[in-house]
């Protein structure tokens, strides 16, 4: 998978692996690390699938109507990814927390729907519930921030209280932040992810 790779400057630190939204690319959001934590390591993905040219990490088949089969390979793909990368610059695979943003945010809760052990903790900027029929494995100790719009057009309100339950139910702690805004990722959002990030 196409992807930036940066080391911790501090070995205690962990690794972000930052997933863009629909259209992004790994660059993007190099900003929202360096701001939650310049320390840290970077691990940061180009979606593979492509939509009208557009990186994406999963085929939709239509707006809101994921394709199940693709988002359940690509997730897997997506696993290993980190379990090579892990190996090839020598971080800890224990130690990664996500950084996703919409389309991002959405593979990366797929990931915690589908591994107990493939996070140690997730910023899910404005994600939707990957998958309604899942059963969710054991999620003590997993710290989880979910950033929300009361307006956002694409991800509805229901979508975030209704993952901010499922983790809940299947042991992780969750933050649930809303910001009065719409699907966009907010500076102010970006401060609130800090500070959950800082109290962990």
């Amino acid at each position: 998978m196409k992807h930036i790779y940066n080391p911790p400057q501090d070995t205690s630190k962990p690794t972000f692996l930052l997933l863009h939204g629909t259209g992004g690319t790994e660059t993007d959001l190099l900003p929202a690390a360096g701001h939650i934590d310049p320390q840290a390591g970077v691990l940061s993905v180009r979606g593979n699938v492509s939509e009208n040219g557009m990186p994406r990490f999963f085929k939709r088949l239509s707006e809101g109507v994921f394709d199940m089969e693709d988002l359940r390979e690509r997730t897997e793909e997506l696993h290993a990814f980190i379990g090579q990368a892990a190996e090839q610059y020598g971080f800890d695979r224990n130690h990664v927390i996500a950084i996703g943003y919409s389309n991002g945010a959405n593979i990366a809760a797929n990931l915690l729907f589908t591994y107990s052990d493939s996070l140690k903790a997730a910023m899910l900027h404005h994600p939707m519930v990957p998958d309604r029929e899942a059963k969710l494995p054991h999620l003590a100790g997993t710290r989880v921030f979910i950033g929300a719009g009361t307006n956002d057009p694409i991800c509805p309100k229901e979508e975030s209280e209704d993952l901010d339950k499922m983790l809940r139910e299947a042991g992780a702690d969750v933050e649930l932040h809303w910001e009065n805004r719409g699907h966009q990722l907010t500076m102010e959002e970006i401060a609130a992810a800090k500070a959950w990030y800082e109290k962990g």
